[in-house]
């Protein structure tokens, strides 16, 4: 099935529809979504990427990540992916959002505009296989060390919006 993207101006402007992988060729603007989920202990849970992802497979990032379908309501979009990938579901927040730019080896870049949304549950993520590897629930402070000593290990996105998500955990 091919997906698609919705092209977004840097004030979340939809400015056109696009088939997904080639506005990542392009390195065109589009709009994202980005799951955290913490436990009762405030501990994050990571998910390590499948092999087969088309770009930063085996790295490890935020709950779930992707794109809403074009006319999708962002909440729903974070829900559908949060359930599609971790078979989870749990009340969502929007709390921000920001753009970043990351060229990748392969030749694709991710340009987005990303939308971030917090959740809170116990629940045991059953993941889709062709999406997630593993999974861990981790502290921020265990996170942020790993990623400073091993930066390698983590998408992207995912080391420029950490410092962000502690800073709004902690205060």
């Amino acid at each position: 099935m091919i997906e698609y993207v919705s092209l977004v101006d840097e004030k979340d402007n939809e400015t056109g529809i696009m088939e997904k992988l080639a506005a990542h060729e392009q390195g065109l603007l589009h709009r994202a979504i980005s799951v955290f989920i913490f436990n009762d202990k405030n501990e994050l849970l990571l998910q390590r990427r499948a092999a087969g992802k088309y770009h930063s497979p085996l790295l490890w990032t935020n709950t779930c990540c992707s794109h809403p379908r074009p006319a999708e309501v962002l909440i729903d979009s974070a829900h559908r992916r949060l359930k599609e990938e971790m078979n989870m579901n749990c009340e969502l927040s929007h709390q921000f959002s920001f753009i970043y730019k990351a060229e990748f080896e392969n030749g694709l870049t991710e340009h987005e505009l990303d939308h971030v949304f917090f959740g809170t549950t116990n629940q045991v993520p059953e993941p889709d296989p062709e999406e997630v590897a593993e999974w861990e629930y981790l502290s921020l402070d265990t996170i942020e060390k790993d990623v400073a000593s091993l930066p390698e290990k983590y998408t992207a996105w995912f080391k420029l919006i950490l410092p962000e998500i502690k800073r709004l955990i902690t205060q």
